[in-house]
């Protein structure tokens, strides 16, 4: 089996949980970890995919909020392409042409405090749905104190245990 492991990240909080993510997978299957400015143009040959990217403006980041959080917030760093954009350049007619729907994971990062509405994942997923991807998975929101981080303690083990419940569910070996 092989998974794609697509993140976004500009603090580095959320490659950090993909980290963990695609690390629990590598026990059962061959992983491919990648961000969203180097991922590739299609999932084909994949058995499932994994997305996750930071919550900004109630959703996924556009590029006007990459460019912000670098500006006024000081992140390190704002990829070209988001998984907003990444998503979006996906071929929609090898998914639907496909007898088994691929299955599609996300999460987000996101501030602890406020609790805010909206979900960078929920969004993903909803996109990823429209595309014929298998969402049956519920998105999972990963938190980090302030814009910039840190993850808040345990995140990582957490990320771990998801990727058990959800293999599990899935029916995939981990």
């Amino acid at each position: 089996m092989r998974a794609l492991v697509v993140y976004e990240s500009l603090w580095g909080n959320t490659e950090q949980v993909a980290r963990a993510i695609a690390s629990a997978l590598e026990s059962t299957m061959s992983v491919e970890l990648v961000d969203s400015d180097a991922a590739p143009p299609t999932v084909d040959g994949y058995d499932l995919l994994v997305v996750g990217g930071p919550t900004h403006a109630f959703s996924m980041t556009r590029e006007a909020t990459r460019e912000g959080a670098v500006k006024q917030n000081g992140a390190p760093r704002a990829p070209k392409r988001g998984i907003r954009e990444w998503i979006a350049q996906l071929p929609a007619d090898e998914l639907h042409l496909s007898e088994q729907r691929l299955p599609a994971i996300t999460f987000d990062t996101r501030v602890d405090a406020p609790r805010l509405p909206g979900s960078a994942a929920k969004g993903a997923r909803h996109e990823l749905r429209s595309l014929g991807f298998d969402v049956r998975i519920k998105p999972q929101s990963f938190h980090v104190h302030g814009y910039g981080g840190p993850l808040i303690d345990g995140e990582i083990r957490r990320a771990t245990d998801w990727v058990r419940e959800f293999t599990a569910e899935l029916a995939l070996p981990v």
